[in-house]
């Protein structure tokens, strides 16, 4: 089977197509046939060894797939052969192997996905619509003026949906540009702010009757975190979840004090449970085939273009979810 993976760090010009044995499934374990495999901007970091954990090499990137059942081992169900479903592989301790054709993975492991939902919808449900589910679960966004980070990506557009339903005064998405936040708003943001503007912040407070919003959820990190202080209210929070991205200085922290203002850290992996897992995407799953939740395609490369679809991220040109289709 063919799949990517990189025996250097660098820039995406290190992810190589290579050739390996099509795994074999072991006792109670199935093969999945990739559909769409998530890329994630966490692997980009990754690939530049900028992530706050260096993975060993050879790396082959990915821990999201979603596909077709091709076959099962000894003791699998074998009824399961040709199901569509979605493999979470982050949740089960698999931190790597997604870019590929398939994957070998215990039966327990997969979840059957609805036929309405697509195998690049399921994609960008697993690491990011987890990732805004529990976002929203740390901090409600209940009856409070929020402010979405990155608002057009993929947990973005997710957390301003998820932000939406889960009855914010009001949601503000931070973007990029005009397309950006066109989109944003049309997933159900009030007020879009371009963050790239000299004085933005002040727009946010206009916006939210001086104040500023009551809650950031601040995927990005580095220098944005520091601007979007002046975008908080009194007594507002700031939760960071650019793990390994913290670009706050002490007198940043001194002054959100004398604001009695909060950062509450954000990490997803520690919050799952397997059974969590199951339920929580099971719900997204309900909620993307209902139309209640709209998983925007960002992209979809095939393997042989694993560097361009890492460059899109890597150069904010996307939008939504990218997706490797083998």
């Amino acid at each position: 089977m063919k799949a990517v993976q990189f025996t250097r760090f660098g820039s995406p010009g290190v992810l190589e197509v290579v050739e390996l044995p099509v795994p074999e499934p072991g006792p109670g374990e199935v093969l999945v046939r990739v559909h769409a495999a998530g890329v994630n901007f966490f692997e980009v970091l990754m690939r530049a060894d900028r992530y706050a954990v260096t993975p060993d090499l050879p790396m082959s990137p990915g821990v999201e797939v979603a596909g077709t059942i091709e076959r099962a081992g000894p003791g699998a169900d074998r009824s399961l052969i040709g199901m569509r479903v979605a493999v979470p592989l982050f949740a089960i301790g698999r931190g790597s192997g997604g870019y590929a054709e398939f994957v070998a993975v215990d039966s327990g492991a997969v979840m059957q996905l609805p036929d309405a939902v697509s195998f690049e919808a399921a994609a960008g449900l697993m690491v990011q619509g987890l990732t805004a589910l529990h976002l929203l679960r740390r901090s409600p966004a209940k009856g409070k003026n929020v402010l979405v980070s990155a608002a057009a990506g993929g947990v973005g557009s997710l957390l301003v949906q998820l932000a939406r339903r889960d009855g914010a005064k009001m949601v503000i998405a931070a973007a990029s540009s005009n397309e950006k936040r066109a989109l944003s708003l049309s997933l159900g943001a009030d007020h879009a702010a371009d963050y790239t503007a000299p004085g933005w912040q002040g727009h946010v407070k206009r916006l939210t009757g001086g104040l500023g919003a009551d809650i950031i959820y601040e995927t990005v990190g580095g220098a944005f975190s520091r601007a979007a202080l002046g975008a908080l209210a009194p007594c507002g929070e700031l939760v960071l979840a650019a793990m390994g991205r913290f670009g706050l200085q002490a007198a940043d922290v001194e002054h959100m004090l004398d604001d009695n203002q909060s950062i509450k850290g954000f990490s997803l992996l520690p919050l799952l449970t397997p059974q969590g897992v199951r339920e929580d995407l099971a719900e997204l799953f309900e909620l993307a085939a209902a139309g209640a939740l709209t998983v925007f395609d960002g992209g979809r490369f095939p393997l042989h273009q694993a560097a361009e679809a890492h460059r899109a991220i890597e150069g904010r040109r996307a939008v939504g979810k990218v997706v490797l289709v083998p």
